[in-house]
Order: C-alpha cells, then sequence, then structure tokens
C-alpha cells in the first residue's frame, strides 16, 4: 500500500513538472516567435501589451488541448515510436487551434490581434510542438543513458540472439531496457542474408545460424537465445548442437502454437524442451473462419479438464462464443480449467471484451439423464467430445471401462446432440483407431462409427479427427520418460525399433479446429503427423536435453511389447478414401460413412443390455465382429458370439431412432 502510493506521489509530481514547463515554454513562445518574425527589430512599447493578452490566451488554449487529449497521462520515460507519434500528432492540433483561434480574432478585428502578423500563431506553434516534444523525449535519452552505464557496471553475461525478426528485436530491447536481468545482447545471427552486417537496436547481425560457433568465439558469448518461434524442430536441434559444442547454454522461446497471440518478452524464454526438438514448420491456419464459426455460439467441450480439452478451452474461448459448458468427471482438474479461463478473461487485451459465459459441470458421459439435464439447461450449438479413456494397457485390464465410457459414453452425447437440435459436433479420435490391436483402439474407433451414423441419418455436421500422440499429454510417454529420469532411471522403453507419431497439444488443437470449419458432415479428418519418432531416440533427447549421457549417467532398458501394443501406428484405414483439403496437414476421408459395420446398432444395444457386465473375452468378440480389422492377441471364441450373430438385440436401436430436428 505505502509502495502504491509513493508511485502515485512520484506520478503526479512528474505530471506538475511537465505542467509548469509547458506554461513557461507556452508563455514565452510568443515572444521568440515575434522577434524572430520581425528579424529582431520589435517595438516592444507597441506591442508589450497585446502579446501579454496574446501569451495568456493561447497558453491556455493549448493546455486546454493537451489536457483533454490526456497528454499528461503518459509515461515518457519508457516512450516509444508511438508516444512520439502521438506528441506530434497532438501538438499539430494545438498549433491548428491556434491558429483557428487567432484567425477568426484577426478576421473580427479583435483588437489587439490585428496588429500580429498572420505567421505569429504558426511560428508560436512550431515553437511549441518542438519545445514540448523535445523535452518529453530527453527524459527518454536520458534514461537510455543510464541503462548503457549500467548495463557497464553490473556483471553481464554476453548473449548471442538467433532470429533477428519482431521476437528476437524484443528480446533485445527488454534486455537493454533492464540491467538487473544481467544479460547484454552482444550480436544476432539470421538466416536471412539480406540482414547481414545490418544492425538492429545498435547490435550487429553477425550472420547465419551456421556462424554460431565462430561468433560465440569471437565475442565470448555466455548464452545463445533461440528468437524463432516458427523454427522447425531440425533447426532447434542445428542451433543446440552447435551451441553444445562450445559449451554455451541455449534457450528458446516457446514455438508458434504456444504463442497465440503473437507477443514474445524475455518472461517467456525457457530451457529447450523435448517439444522444441519435434517442433515442425506451422501451417498457416484460417482463425477468422474458426472465429466465425464459434462466436456468439454455445459451445460444449467434454472432457475439459484433460490434456486435449483444456487446450480446447483456451482457444475456444479466444473466439468469444456467447457460452462455454465444460463437462468432466474430475472434479479438480475441471475446477482448475474453469478458473484458469475465468483468468484469461479478465486479462484479455485483444481488440474485443471476452463475454463468454463460463459454466462448469460435473458429469459421467455414462449417466444419459445427467448429461439430458445440462442439454435442457444450455442448450448447446457446437460441441467438441474429447472425453474417452485412452490409456492402452489399463483398459486391456478394464475392458468394461472402454466400453461404458468410450462407446456408450460417446452414444450418449450423440444421440442427445441430435435430439437437441446440435447442427455441429467434432469427436476427438485417435491413431490407434486404426486396424487395432487393442481395446481402446477399438473403442475409439468403434466412437467414430457412431459420430458418422449420426451424421449420415441427419445430414448434419458430425465428424471425427484422428491423430497420434500429443507431447504433454497426461498419458504422454515424454512425462512417463521424465519422472524415470528424475528419479534416476532407467529410462525404459517397450522395443528398440518401436515408433510414433507426435504432435504438440496446442498444434493438435489448432488443427482440430481448422477441421472443425472444413466439417460438413460424415468425413474423417486424419492430421498430417509429419515424420513418426523412434521412441529410443526420444529417450536419448530427453536424457541429452537433462544434460546426462546415456549409459553412464541413466540406462534405457528395453522391457518388451505389452499386450495391445503395435510397433508401429497408422492412420489410414483400408477402404477410406483420403483427400487434400485447403489446410496442408489436414486429410479427409470422403468416403468414411460407408465403413461403418451394419452391426453397429446391435452392438451398442447388446453392450447397453449387458450393463457392464460382460467379460474381456466377450467384449472382444463382439469388438471383433463390429470392427473385421480389430486384431487382437488373445481373441477366445465366446457364447456371446453365437447369440449375437443370432441377432439377440432386444433393446431399442440407439442410432436408429435418430430423428433429424
Amino acid at each position: 500500500m505505502a509502495l502504491e502510493i509513493l508511485s502515485n506521489q512520484i506520478k503526479k509530481l512528474c505530471i506538475r513538472h511537465f505542467l509548469l514547463m509547458d506554461i513557461i515554454i507556452f508563455f514565452f513562445n510568443p515572444y521568440l516567435a515575434l522577434f524572430i518574425r520581425l528579424d529582431g527589430t520589435v517595438n516592444w512599447d507597441l506591442y508589450s501589451s497585446p502579446l501579454l493578452v496574446y501569451s495568456l490566451l493561447f497558453t491556455l488554449i493549448k493546455l486546454a488541448v493537451l489536457g483533454v487529449s490526456r497528454f499528461y497521462g503518459r509515461l515518457w520515460r519508457m516512450a516509444s515510436v508511438d508516444e512520439l507519434a502521438y506528441a506530434i500528432f497532438i501538438s499539430a492540433v494545438a498549433v491548428a487551434v491556434e491558429f483557428s483561434f487567432f484567425y477568426a480574432l484577426e478576421k473580427s478585428q479583435v483588437h489587439p490581434f490585428v496588429i500580429f502578423p498572420v505567421s505569429l500563431p504558426l511560428l508560436d506553434g512550431i515553437f511549441s510542438m518542438i519545445t514540448i516534444v523535445s523535452i518529453r523525449f530527453s527524459i527518454r535519452f536520458i534514461d537510455l543513458a543510464n541503462q548503457k552505464v549500467l548495463l557497464k557496471k553490473h556483471p553481464m553475461q554476453s548473449v548471442l540472439i538467433a532470429g533477428a525478426g519482431e521476437s528476437g528485436f524484443s528480446i533485445a530491447l527488454e534486455m537493454q531496457r533492464n540491467a538487473h536481468l544481467g544479460l547484454n545482447p552482444v550480436a544476432f545471427v539470421d538466416d536471412d542474408s539480406s540482414k547481414h552486417n545490418l544492425k538492429l537496436r545498435g547490435i550487429p547481425i553477425k550472420g547465419s545460424t551456421d556462424d554460431i560457433a565462430s561468433v560465440i568465439k569471437e565475442l565470448n558469448v555466455s548464452k545463445v537465445i533461440i528468437a524463432m518461434p516458427m523454427a522447425s524442430g531440425i533447426k532447434i536441434r542445428q542451433i543446440m548442437s552447435n551451441c553444445e559444442a562450445a559449451g554455451v547454454e541455449t534457450l528458446t522461446v516457446p514455438g508458434i502454437f504456444e504463442i497465440l497471440n503473437g507477443n514474445v518478452n524475455i518472461s517467456k524464454i525457457r530451457k529447450i524442451q523435448i517439444e522444441d526438438l519435434l517442433r515442425r514448420e506451422p501451417v498457416i491456419t484460417d482463425n477468422a473462419k474458426v472465429k466465425l464459426l464459434l462466436k456468439g455460439k454455445k459451445v460444449l467441450i467434454t472432457g475439459a479438464g484433460g490434456s486435449i480439452g483444456s487446450e480446447l478451452c483456451r482457444q475456444v474461448l479466444r473466439c468469444n462464443p456467447a457460452g462455454m459448458i465444460l463437462i468432466g468427471h474430475g472434479e479438480n482438474s475441471i475446477f482448475e480449467i474453469e478458473q484458469e479461463l475465468l483468468a484469461i478473461k479478465k486479462e484479455f487485451t485483444g481488440s474485443e471484451k471476452l463475454d463468454t459465459v463460463i459454466s462448469a459441470r460435473i458429469a459421467d458421459l455414462r449417466s444419459r439423464e445427467r448429461l439430458r439435464g445440462i442439454f435442457d439447461e444450455f442448450y448447446p450449438d457446437v460441441i467438441f467430445h474429447a472425453a474417452a479413456h485412452k490409456h492402452v494397457p489399463l483398459m486391456e485390464s478394464n475392458p468394461q471401462e472402454a466400453v461404458t465410457n468410450n462407446i456408450l459414453g460417446t452414444k450418449n452425447i450423440v444421440s442427445l446432440a441430435v435430439e437437441y437440435g446440435v447442427r455441429h459436433f467434432i469427436s476427438i479420435s485417435s491413431d490407434k483407431a486404426v486396424n487395432p490391436t487393442n481395446i481402446m483402439g477399438a473403442s475409439k474407433r468403434a466412437t467414430e462409427m457412431i459420430v458418422l451414423e449420426a451424421a449420415r441419418k441427419t445430414g448434419w455436421s458430425y465428424s471425427a479427427v484422428r491423430f497420434g500422440n500429443v507431447l504433454g499429454s497426461r498419458g504422454s510417454v515424454v512425462r512417463t520418460f521424465q519422472k524415470q529420469l528424475q528419479n534416476g532411471g532407467p529410462i525404459t522403453i517397450t522395443h528398440p525399433e518401436i515408433i510414433r507419431y507426435f504432435m504438440t497439444i496446442p498444434e493438435a488443437v489448432q488443427l482440430v479446429l481448422q477441421a472443425s470449419v472444413l466439417n460438413k458432415g460424415g468425413e474423417v479428418f486424419v492430421l498430417d503427423m509429419g515424420q513418426p519418432v523412434k521412441i529410443i531416440d526420444l529417450a536419448k533427447d530427453i536424457i541429452r536435453l537433462a544434460g546426462l549421457s546415456e549409459g553412464t549417467d541413466i540406462e534405457i532398458k528395453v522391457t518388451g511389447l505389452r499386450p495391445g501394443e503395435k510397433l508401429y501406428e497408422e492412420l489410414f484405414i483400408e477402404g477410406e478414401h483420403y483427400e487434400k483439403t485447403i489446410h496442408d496437414k489436414i486429410l479427409i476421408a470422403r468416403n468414411a460413412s460407408s465403413c461403418i459395420s451394419n452391426l453397429l446398432s446391435e452392438s451398442l444395444n447388446y453392450f447397453e443390455a449387458a450393463d457392464g457386465q460382460l467379460s474381456r473375452g466377450e467384449i472382444i468378440d463382439i469388438l471383433c465382429e463390429l470392427i473385421p480389422e480389430f486384431q487382437p492377441q488373445d481373441r477366445k471364441s465366446h457364447a456371446v458370439t453365437k447369440a449375437f450373430r443370432a441377432g439377440n438385440s432386444g433393446m431399442n436401436l440407439s442410432l436408429a431412432n435418430l430423428q433429424t430436428a
């Protein structure tokens, strides 16, 4: 409280000083202007009294213009080009007002203005403009000079910035303005050859990123900051290798998908993470169309507390929907994302205010009546279905949960969406749904069928988005490796040749939103996951980023493939016809609905009638009938198959009875 009062007093003192200087300048400028206009031969006996009236009147007018324009509410010590332009503009307005008043009074033959030359207010205004701008920016220049002195006095680390673009400029500026950071930007490197041998904020651009090693040696650099949010993982890896060879610490700004608003500052700089080494060239996305789809709508997100669901919430909020309904089963995660979204709303600095009403609801997708209550309360317009069990080993040992939560939960949310007239529905699927070898993958393939069947029967925009592993999710292998590393190892992998596709969570969600714009109904969108990554290479990278050595500090241990685990994942089902879309990283299966099994309704009814009482073998049997490409490792024949094949489905068909609204 005391510091706040002191800060306010200092601000008031600065304003008083500026005001006093302006009064003095505005009052005496007309005398100087008249002296120059008349070449120094002023008859002061004639002009002294009229000039006093002139000075008093136009001092008040100019002060009024500056006051109304809030000119005294600026912090000139931190002034930039924007403030300079503003100061010149307001000064020009003051000159125009002064000249207009003078001209009107002179034409009206008002004494004493008729005796002054018409050029007097112009000269007076120009002098006033020059002086008020000069005084304010002299404070800025003095502050910069003091910062340079402080830079020399403080023990500083020499920093090389890789990237002489907007991000590099912002970081260099912040370092120069804040000597207490102890960072002195001594050079840039940039792969744009047109920038070489130029200077940015007085800092030389010494060459390309290939020249990092020589620049480090020449300038005795102790730290390298990669200010290239759009750089690929290959480029990040190359720069890091050069810095490691030179024995220099490497930091980076986040990738472009983590900086949705495009702002980069010193607080965002961090150590290189595994996500950075797997970055890809970012696709140009059309956020305007996403905003057009979601703005003013009520958007329901299932699994809102999960990795994908929570990121969906963050990015959807920036589209300013009328309302967001967050559904989840875990109260802690739902509470956390709700509080985070409320904070984003409060701190949002975009061009328009976020008016979104955020509502969090704890619900189990298996409870149709609970979901109905939520639909009755909100009547959503758009649904993103991200809720699912996704751990392969757990679903192998708990197959009933995969059926009741993933399959029947999806059936509940889809059928209610149709019943309540929700015309836009996107379901998050998985690459494990393609030629599944485990129960989790088979359950995700079944959910795709449910969504596509609803699209076929209604003609509405119901689609699924299929992609591989996301880095940083709760089930990610990266988190497992990092925990094993913290515990001293070993890092365990199931097979030395196992490969997986990876994508960052923000990038995956950004592409999901792009797919939602393309959604016409009945499609499976497949995200281009780039090149697959060997899990053993991923483990080695994580060890390396921790500053450790494989074998010496940390061992990598091979444990063998787990039940239902593949050596590699696939993204395409045989029979699906894929086409490119307007987005380079989104493919579309136009004929996905034709791959729906005619046993879908019977399968769902059988699962519902069993009420979670089927054995693992019985569940596998039904899934194999529903999904012919499902190849479990331990399938056995059960009596339930014969009954199922005989058409034992006494329940009403779940999707056959869907009515279009």
